[in-house]
């Protein structure tokens, strides 16, 4: 149990925190909230031992363990990914090591009736158990779980840490962190450089294997399903609520609610007051009233308001000029660097008005495809821009690419034309840079201030077709919800990247899939295309491999849905409609068939190894690529009948 006990923590003579007491118990799940600058990463490094408040303290049990995990980090660049998760396992190194030294002297001493050599036995007997609880002999399998569950590949373990960016490298950190298993765990924004895949396996892990956890984070869906217990600071105080996220904005919104009605009261009370006082100041009659209503004044404590955003951010792209039909053709698209082939064979086409997210792993390539038609780098194959269509695109690094020796002011107004030159003030002000947050230098500004600002310059221009990449990185909820509402009322074309599930969430209508090389695409919003990737995953579970996989000419494992042979009325479909659905049937048998010829290849090779097992070869290798070979072809099964699904319905 960790107490925080009178905390009190004052920056340039004002008070940050006040009198803030509350206590961690084994096995919270604590998500901490509060406005960029109340001071939640201030808590979490006074908990960690980094920083000192200016009164009050922390307390806890002693030999109580910490894992902290910053925004931002620092790590060595002469070790490979495998050597630096290898840290995490230095303690139990050395006991290792001491358990060796103790074992040798053990062989060497001849003396077991000695008191000296009871001692040694205690020890070897202490060690032997603490590294049997600790798991030292399931270090490698630990590690390389880890890593794979955060989105790392076999070959990256031997890769320098130096050769990835930093968002890799946080998650190298947050590898180690976890790896250690700490008595608590302080995660700072761990989820604003991993994609989904990565996100629901640290959830996983947290739900399951964290003990106390207490997490800052902008992702709302993460902390439904990690936390139940919500801790915000709000005007220097803690409000501690037993409950997710979600259900403590209800509470927050009464608990406010309620503050605004008391503090209206009493700026009544105080204004009629003072009435009073101003009205019968100078009668002699009423000078016992005025000086008792002067005293009562005095001794009147502010209510103060919780930090409500007033300036609440208001975000309103521009009406979209209607581009042609299909502001995206992409056909035939690939993209290699050297040996590596990002993806290839990438076909889709995006119609007019049509909200799509990529998503997937990152080094997919999803920022990769954007850079493409931003023709910003060479690709393989055809892509299409549609007629009179005008790009505004948001670039991941966006922020970073702002000069930060301007003012918030200059940064706007160098790009500002025309009439909107009068109004970069008030525009400002809509994004919640009033008075004189106008005049800071950009330099100065937190990662989510400069997301806001290079959101402002992308405004500056009516455009129909918006690329957002990771846009929602480094703004809080409130700014999060703001932006979602205004590219859902955008009357343009949408491209989201983005691992953000609730921001997504009704939103979009389709899913592009980046992985293993290929680009998918799914049809329905974002919880449909992680529902049906569950599903496959359960039906994968459940089918014996035996009764899994169809025969390679005349798949029927799986009996197709009735087709519908009705023909479509021509006069309902324009011809570019027409031509396009063609191109939906062609790509879709041309799956059909590339699924077939992969079953086909697979359940040869399943049987070449069943030959090999029946024939006496038992070995762990041969089992262990009997069971990697059933596995692919449970999965190339389940691939096939979403395909020939799609082909029946397109038909």
């Amino acid at each position: 149990m960790i107490s925080i006990n009178n905390l009190f923590v004052e920056f340039s003579a004002r008070p940050l925190f006040q009198d803030v007491n509350f206590v961690i118990n084994d096995n919270d799940r604590i998500a901490l909230t509060g406005k960029n600058g109340a001071g939640k990463s201030t808590m979490l490094k006074i908990i960690a031992g980094l920083e000192s408040p200016t009164s009050g303290n922390v307390a806890m049990p002693n030999g109580t363990t910490i894992g902290y995990l910053p925004q931002q980090m620092v790590l060595s660049d002469n070790t490979t990914v495998s050597q630096e998760v290898r840290k995490a396992y230095s303690e139990l190194k050395d006991l290792q090591d001491e358990l060796k030294s103790v074992e040798n002297e053990m062989n060497t001493r001849e003396d077991y009736d000695s008191d000296s050599y009871a001692k040694l036995l205690e020890r070897f007997d202490y060690l032997t158990h603490r590294l049997n609880i600790e798991g030292i002999n399931n270090m490698d399998a630990e590690i390389e779980s880890t890593l794979t569950g955060l989105g790392f590949k076999p070959g990256d373990l031997s890769r320098p840490t130096s050769e990835f960016s930093g968002g890799w490298r946080m998650r190298i950190e947050l590898a180690k962190i976890l790896l250690r298993r700490p008595d608590i765990l302080l995660l700072d924004e761990p989820t604003n450089h991993l994609d989904i895949e990565s996100i629901q396996w640290l959830e996983r892990f947290l739900q399951t294997k964290g003990k106390a956890v207490l997490l800052v984070s902008h992702d709302r869906a993460f902390l439904d399903n990690v936390t139940s217990r919500t801790v915000e600071i709000s005007c220097g105080k803690i409000y501690d609520y037993k409950v997710s996220y979600t259900k403590f904005l209800e509470l927050r919104k009464e608990r406010v609610e309620q503050q605004m009605r008391a503090y209206e009261n009493q700026q009544k009370m105080i204004a009629d007051t003072k009435d009073f006082i101003e009205r019968f100041r100078y009668k002699p009659t009423k000078a016992v009233q005025v000086q008792s209503r002067i005293k009562q004044l005095e001794k009147i404590v502010p209510i103060e308001v919780d930090e409500v955003d007033n300036s609440r951010l208001r975000l309103k792209f521009p009406p979209a000029e209607r581009s042609g039909d299909f502001p995206l053709i992409v056909e035939n698209l690939g993209k290699r660097y050297g040996d590596h082939q990002v993806f290839k064979d990438a076909e889709f086409t995006i119609r007019r008005g049509e909200k799509v997210a990529f998503v997937g792993r990152n080094g997919e390539g999803k920022s990769t495809l954007v850079k493409c038609i931003m023709g910003e780098i060479p690709y393989d194959g055809t892509l299409k821009i549609g007629h009179n269509v005008k790009i505004g695109y948001f670039a991941q690094n966006q922020a970073q690419l702002l000069d930060g020796d301007l003012t918030v002011f200059d940064t706007i107004d160098r790009v500002a034309t025309g009439d909107m030159r009068t109004k970069v003030r008030d525009i400002l002000g809509a994004f919640m840079f009033g008075g004189e947050a106008v005049d800071k230098k950009v330099k100065v500004l937190s990662g989510g201030e400069k997301t806001r600002l290079a959101m402002i310059r992308l405004l500056l221009e009516p455009v129909n077709f918006l690329i957002l990449d990771e846009p929602t990185n480094h703004l809080d909820i409130p700014s999060k919800d703001v932006l979602k509402e205004a590219i859902a009322a955008f009357n343009g074309t949408v491209i989201l990247v983005s691992h953000d599930r609730y921001f997504l969430d009704g939103l979009v209508e389709k899913v592009y899939e980046f992985g293993d090389g290929k680009v998918r695409e799914h049809l329905g919003g974002i919880y449909d295309f992680l529902h049906r990737k569950d599903m496959e995953s359960l039906r994968e579970l459940e089918r014996k491999p035996e009764a899994s996989a169809p025969k390679s000419n005349t798949p029927t494992a799986s009996a197709p849905a009735p087709r519908n042979t009705e023909t479509p009325k021509p006069q309902k479909l324009t011809y570019a409609e027409q031509k396009e659905r063609a191109k939906m049937v062609s790509r879709a048998e041309k799956k059909v068939k590339q699924c077939e010829v992969e079953i086909a290849a697979l359940e040869n090779t399943v049987k070449e190894i069943e030959d090999k097992i029946s024939a006496g070869d038992a070995s762990q290798e041969t089992l262990a690529a009997y069971d990697n070979a059933t596995k692919k072809l449970e999965n190339a099964m389940s691939v096939w009948e979403l395909a020939q699904m799609e082909l029946d319905n397109l038909k």
